[in-house]
């Protein structure tokens, strides 16, 4: 691990390691430098890192505040949350309707006489392209789905129709990327990738987005509190 990634990393556990309340700061980069033995250059780096995903602010003349506010999620960052929307953009591949399969009716609760909108688009980052993504989405719901939404945010999209976004399900599985994946990635056949499920979820539990993802450049960090509960069960105590 390279020093700045290392700094990031332990400096993000000890800032979940401390509960104590109220404002709190980081220590000056000299001293950080000093203790880490490093440059302040690295420490720099590590600090607008986090400072980037929302965890810390840098007040000139005042220090680095720890935000407490991200404490509450449990996402710190990804690969994507880091960037800022200007450094990413997406590229229409595909877009058509088709009738759902009976795991589609299942999950929007059509009938099989629905339609539902299907695309595929690559997201870049950088200027690099690092994710295919495949989505489905309720037709009669998003009746004017069109390239340059999906070429922008679907989310504020959502949003502007009058949904509300609740949650978001997603299950992560390692995978090599395809002949077809790797020609439109720009990467060789059978690079590890990460395959991202998701399931968008608006309030009252209904399903507005399905998508599968390759990506190819993922990584994240997550605070998960300990579950006793599922411990107990793995054990065999419940």
């Amino acid at each position: 691990m390279k020093k700045k990634e290392f700094v990031t990393q332990d400096l993000l556990s000890k800032i979940y390691q401390n509960n104590e309340s109220g404002p709190r700061k980081l220590p000056p980069e000299r001293q950080l430098a000093e203790e880490y033995g490093v440059s302040r250059f690295t420490i720099r780096q590590a600090v607008e890192k986090l400072a980037s995903i929302g965890i810390v602010r840098i007040v000139q003349g005042s220090g680095i505040w720890i935000n407490e506010q991200a404490r509450n999620n449990p996402l710190v960052y990804n690969s994507i949350t880091e960037k800022r929307f200007d450094q990413i953009r997406f590229r229409l591949i595909s877009l058509h309707k088709k009738r759902p399969d009976r795991d589609e009716q299942q999950i929007f609760g059509l009938t099989e006489e629905s339609f539902i909108w299907q695309f595929c688009r690559l997201r870049f980052v950088d200027e690099e392209a690092v994710q295919i993504e495949i989505s489905r989405m309720p037709a009669a719901d998003f009746a004017d789905l069109n390239q340059q939404i999906i070429e922008s945010s679907l989310q504020q999209y959502v949003l502007g129709k009058g949904y509300q976004i609740s949650h978001m399900l997603t299950t992560y599985r390692a995978v090599n990327v395809s002949r077809e994946q790797a020609a439109l990635l720009g990467c060789k056949k059978g690079s590890p990738a990460m395959h991202i499920s998701n399931r968008g979820i608006l309030e009252g539990g209904r399903v507005y987005e399905i998508s599968d993802i390759i990506d190819i450049n993922y990584t994240c960090t997550y605070v998960i509190p300990h579950n006793r509960e599922n411990l107990a069960f793995r054990k065999g105590d419940g």
